[in-house]
């Protein structure tokens, strides 16, 4: 059940800034903001509820009679709001030590502390956003890059909401359809006419979910960024490359070989993607303890891995320690960098895709030659060679995944039901199991459980 408290938050970074924002939203957002804002001499309130919704006052901000800022107070009336409550903010001068005793002084005079997400919560129990609405907003917060912000906009703005009403829309018809025929068949026939239409329409409608389910991929490494681990034997160039892509002195490098004995993890964007890139330690036997470590930590990371960019020192012959990476890369999307090409080549290039199957690019870290065919490639991989993200529809939550997993699986029944000629009263009911399940990622009939959950990943005062 909703809390309908008055509830209050910092919605700015607790940091050093221009300004700081303390949102008040409820039943009591003007009585509380009436305490505490006054004119400057504190003689009296500012009138916060007789201002014009959406509109800017101007006032002072006193906790008893002490003077804490000089405020502007932004006026949101129901249901003209983010949370479609009486909402005021209190735009104040930044600093944390500001924001923290304005927030004090609105607990103290009527609101209490809102929850982690309580705001959009609320927005999303009043019917001002559905849930993927609700979820596209902790993804707007947390893009890494050009590509998932559009796409998390997009969401936020009912791309998805669209598409799984017009599904469910689509679907009801024809439940009701088949129900007023069941009741009046001598008007509205179901034969074998009928049968072929649907198991049409059911096509249809599969191939849609099929496109969203097999968007996933792609929107989780589009949100996330690629799980990206390179691997190589020792003095391959993988640090070179590292820093190359860093452009910064991160991982050493020397001419001993073994340097790197441990991971390296570190975030960069290549050409508007977001690499989680991981730098391992050479793969070769050794005796050493830690070196080992190392390479079974390479080892693993590599399983786990969306992608591996496989480094070939092209100075030198192929040996068993690049027969063994090339084994990691077989079930793997992997891309071959042939390092040093700007030596006398003891390894072709047509030779590597022959035994790989796998991309390999002419590459010099010491050159800085085959970045660019490197961005090209990771985009062919994953993205069927171009970012396209203008009007599509991306999947990036698992939930809504399985949602759409299990909606497929209900008409696949249907499907099968009129395969087996079963009669047409059981075709709703997986129907409308398909419809249920579509709504759960819009948040119908969803379980207080799982919206504490969902909310419960966002920031405070959001």
């Amino acid at each position: 059940m909703m809390k309908t408290d008055t509830i209050a938050a910092i919605s700015t970074p607790l940091s050093n800034s221009g300004i700081g924002i303390v949102r008040i939203s409820g039943e009591e957002a003007f009585s509380v903001a009436e305490r505490i804002v006054r004119k400057k001499d504190g003689s009296g309130p500012v009138s916060i509820r007789d201002v014009s919704t959406r509109k800017v006052c101007y006032g002072f901000i006193y906790d008893g009679d002490k003077l804490l800022d000089e405020v502007l107070t932004i006026v949101m009336k129901a249901p003209y709001s983010y949370t479609a409550e009486d909402t005021v903010e209190i735009d104040c001068h930044g600093g944390s030590l500001m924001m923290k005793r304005i927030l004090e002084t609105v607990i103290r005079n009527g609101a209490r502390l809102a929850e982690p997400g309580e705001f959009t919560k609320r927005a999303f129990l009043n019917g001002r956003i559905d849930l993927s609405q609700a979820e596209a907003v902790i993804d707007v917060i947390n893009a890494q890059n050009d590509h998932a912000l559009q796409s998390s906009v997009r969401q936020l703005n009912g791309s998805v909401s669209r598409r799984i009403k017009d599904l469910r829309e689509r679907i009801l018809y024809q439940v009701a359809y088949i129900e007023s025929a069941l009741d009046d068949p001598e008007h509205i026939p179901l034969d074998q006419d009928h049968r072929e239409k649907l198991s049409a329409f059911l096509e249809g409608v599969k191939e849609e979910i099929r496109i969203l389910i097999d968007s996933f991929d792609r929107g989780r490494v589009m949100m996330e960024g690629i799980k990206t681990v390179i691997l190589g034997k020792p003095n391959a160039g993988k640090s070179s490359l590292m820093n190359l892509l860093l452009r910064e002195e991160r991982a050493i490098v020397t001419d001993i070989a073994g340097t790197t004995r441990d991971t390296l993890e570190e975030k960069l964007s290549l050409g508007g993607i977001t690499l989680n890139v991981v730098d391992t330690a050479g793969i070769r036997d050794t005796e050493d303890l830690v070196e080992r470590i190392g390479v079974d930590r390479a080892k693993k990371a590599a399983m786990e891995a969306d992608l591996i960019i496989f480094v070939v020192d092209g100075s030198c012959p192929l040996d068993v320690n690049d027969e063994e990476i090339m084994a990691l890369t077989s079930e793997k999307r992997s891309i071959l960098l042939l390092n040093k090409s700007d030596l006398k080549m003891a390894v072709s290039k047509e030779e590597l895709e022959e035994r790989t199957g796998h991309k390999t690019i002419l590459f010099s870290a010491k050159e800085e030659l085959g970045i660019d065919l490197l961005e090209e490639e990771i985009k062919q991989l994953f993205y069927q060679g171009e970012i396209q993200t203008d009007d599509q529809v991306v999947i990036t939550d698992l939930r809504q995944k399985t949602a759409l997993e299990e909606s497929l699986k209900s008409l696949d029944m249907v499907g099968q039901s009129i395969a087996d000629g079963m009669p047409e009263d059981l075709y709703p009911v997986d129907m409308m199991d398909a419809y249920a399940h579509l709504g759960l990622i819009i948040g119908e009939s969803v379980g207080e459980d799982l919206i504490e959950e969902i909310f419960g990943r966002f920031c405070m005062g959001k």
